[in-house]
């Protein structure tokens, strides 16, 4: 599998997810450096979402990952497309979650979208581990209602996954404390593959 087959997989971020750009538009724009700055690209969360997805693509976890799919093409392609259709999903703004300001007269919001992608970043930074799905369940769009977070994900082959999952709840429920004000009552982490090549275990992280 080459380059150009992972970037295939993200046909699906396209037209209103990306205002207006396209995934060409966007490699391009990683190529040059992110120079001269596109402020219509920068500004687009769907876009920076893209990005994001694009630059996992060129990592050293995506290489092996690839090397796997030279073993198993057909179930690792499959995986890793759904991880991509998942990134697709994640680029929609979704609900706006409120943040409280001493001002009654200023409504703060950031973008359910955001925070997903916030939780995602979180995740893959943890050796060994490559986010599938993010999910907010809950009312985010009420202050201090309950919310749960769940995560599906992958983990390198010879990791402890209790150890694993438990480093993702914590780390998650720290920055989420720190960038939101949700009432996270739960992570709930998912392992639903196992990586049959080593990356990164987690104290390297």
């Amino acid at each position: 599998m080459n380059d150009d087959d992972h970037e295939s997989m993200l046909d699906g971020l396209a037209g209103a997810d990306l205002d207006g750009h396209t995934i060409d538009e966007l490699s391009d724009y990683l190529d040059s450096g992110r120079e001269p700055l596109d402020p219509d690209i920068e500004a687009s969360p769907g876009c920076q979402l893209a990005l994001d997805a694009l630059l996992r693509l060129r990592t050293q976890t995506w290489a092996l990952l690839k090397s796997e799919a030279a073993t198993h093409s057909e179930q690792d392609r499959s995986w890793m497309h759904a991880v991509l259709q998942n990134i697709s999903l994640e680029a929609h703004a979704g609900r706006d979650i409120p943040l409280r300001h001493p001002d009654p007269e200023v409504h703060l919001r950031i973008t359910e979208g955001s925070v997903r992608t916030l939780i995602r970043g979180v995740g893959d930074g943890v050796g060994g581990v490559i986010v599938g799905r993010v999910r907010l369940d809950g009312d985010v769009t009420t202050l201090d209602a309950p919310i749960t977070v769940a995560i599906t994900a992958s983990a390198a082959f010879g990791n402890n996954l209790e150890r694993l999952s438990q480093l993702i709840r914590d780390r998650v429920v720290a920055e989420l404390s720190t960038h939101t004000e949700l009432n996270v009552v739960a992570v709930d982490v998912t392992i639903i593959d196992i990586h049959t090549q080593r990356v990164a275990r987690p104290e390297d992280s």
